[in-house]
C-alpha cells in the first residue's frame, strides 16, 4: 500500500479506537459521587443585643396625659378621659379667653381695686400682691395670673373683659366666656364656675391638653409661661412707680432640658396638678398631671417616655426663691 495511504488511515484507526472508549468515560462519569463542596470557615458573629423594651411609665397621679404636640395625637394615658378637679391650671383658659378675643390691647392700664386684694384675702387664694389703686397693663395682668398664679390678677382680667354693670355680673359673664370658649374647642367635659380654679372647675386629662396646646398657639402665652421670673414696673396711686416682681412656679422649668411651660394648680379636692410642655429638636411634648403626689416626677417620667430618654433619676428641681406660693 502506498505510504499516503497509509498515513490516511492512522487518524481513523485512533479516532475509532477514541470512539469506542466514549461509553466507558461517561458510565465512569455516572458512577462518580457528585462533588462535595465544604463551605468555607465564616467569623464568628458576636451576640447581638436585644432592644431595651420600653414599658409604660410607672406614676403616681390619678390622672395623667401625653400627647404629641404637633399632631395632638395621644402618646400615654391614665384614666385620661375621667373628670376630675383642675385648681389653677383653669387659668390657662383665662388667659386663653383674653388673648383669643378681637381686639384685646396688651397695654391697656387697669387700675387694681381693693376688691381683688379682698377676694384673695378672704379664700386664701395665690396672689400676686396687687396694690390698689395701682395701674398694670393687661400684658402685666397676664404675667401675673400665670407665674405666681395671683388670683387677684385673674379676678381683675374677669372684671376687665366680662360684661355688666357689677363685678358680680362681669366676672360671671366672664366664666360663661370660658365655657363657651370650652364648647367651641370641643371639649365636652370641661366645666368652669370660677376665674381661678378654686370652685368646682374639672377636666378630663386629654381635654386639658387640649387647651393647653391651643393656648400654645399664641405667642404672648407661650412667651409668658416659659418665663421664670418677671420684673416690672407700674404707676403707683401715690403717683410714685411701683415695682413687681413674680417668680413662675412652675420648678420645671430651668430643671428638666426644653421645658417650656405651662402652669401649676393645687387645691385639696383637685391635689397637686400640673401642665407642662418641652420642646426637644423638632418635638414638642404636651402633658397633664392630675392629682399627684409627686407632680414633678411624673412630668419627667412622661417626658422621657416621649423623649426616649432616662432623666428622671436624675432631676434636680429649681429652687424657688422665698414667698414664692406653692400652688
Amino acid at each position: 500500500m502506498p505510504a499516503r495511504a497509509l498515513t490516511s488511515l492512522v487518524p481513523a484507526v485512533v479516532g475509532s479506537a477514541l470512539l469506542a472508549l466514549s461509553p466507558l468515560t461517561a458510565q465512569a462519569a455516572q458512577a462518580a459521587p457528585p462533588t462535595q463542596h465544604t463551605p468555607s470557615a465564616q467569623a464568628p458573629q458576636p451576640p447581638r443585643t436585644p432592644r431595651p423594651t420600653r414599658t409604660a411609665p410607672d406614676i403616681a397621679a390619678q390622672g395623667a396625659t401625653l400627647i404629641d404636640g404637633a399632631t395632638g395625637t395621644s402618646l400615654f394615658g391614665k384614666e385620661a378621659d375621667t373628670v376630675r378637679p383642675i385648681a389653677s391650671t383653669a387659668k390657662i383658659m383665662v388667659a386663653s379667653v383674653v388673648l383669643d378675643a378681637q381686639g384685646t390691647d396688651l397695654e391697656r392700664r387697669v387700675p387694681v381695686k381693693q376688691e381683688y386684694r379682698d377676694f384673695v384675702a378672704q379664700h386664701g387664694s395665690s396672689t400676686a400682691d396687687l396694690q390698689t389703686g395701682d395701674k398694670l397693663t393687661v400684658r402685666q395682668l397676664l404675667y401675673a395670673t400665670l407665674l405666681p398664679s395671683g388670683a387677684d390678677a385673674a379676678y381683675a382680667l374677669a372684671d376687665t373683659f366680662g360684661t355688666g354693670a357689677t363685678s358680680n355680673e362681669r366676672t360671671a359673664s366672664f366664666i360663661a366666656q370660658m365655657n363657651r370658649k370650652a364648647a367651641e374647642l370641643g371639649l365636652t367635659h370641661t366645666k368652669f364656675d370660677s376665674f381661678d380654679g378654686a370652685g368646682t372647675d374639672a377636666g378630663t386629662p386629654n381635654e386639658l391638653a387640649r387647651l393647653a396646646r391651643h393656648a400654645m398657639r399664641n405667642d404672648t402665652f407661650r412667651t409668658a409661661v416659659k418665663t421664670k421670673q418677671y420684673k416690672g414696673e407700674a404707676p403707683a396711686a401715690n403717683g410714685r412707680t411701683r415695682y413687681y416682681t413674680w417668680n413662675n412656679t412652675n420648678r420645671l422649668l430651668g430643671s428638666y432640658d426644653g421645658v417650656i411651660g405651662i402652669k401649676t394648680g393645687t387645691t385639696t379636692p383637685a391635689g397637686d396638678c400640673l401642665v407642662f410642655a418641652a420642646t426637644r429638636g423638632d418635638k414638642t411634648l404636651i402633658g397633664t398631671i392630675l392629682n399627684s403626689k409627686d407632680r414633678y416626677a411624673d412630668a419627667v417620667e412622661l417626658l422621657d417616655h416621649g423623649f426616649g430618654t432616662t432623666k428622671a433619676k436624675a432631676l434636680k428641681l429649681r429652687a424657688l426663691p422665698a414667698n414664692t406660693p406653692h400652688n
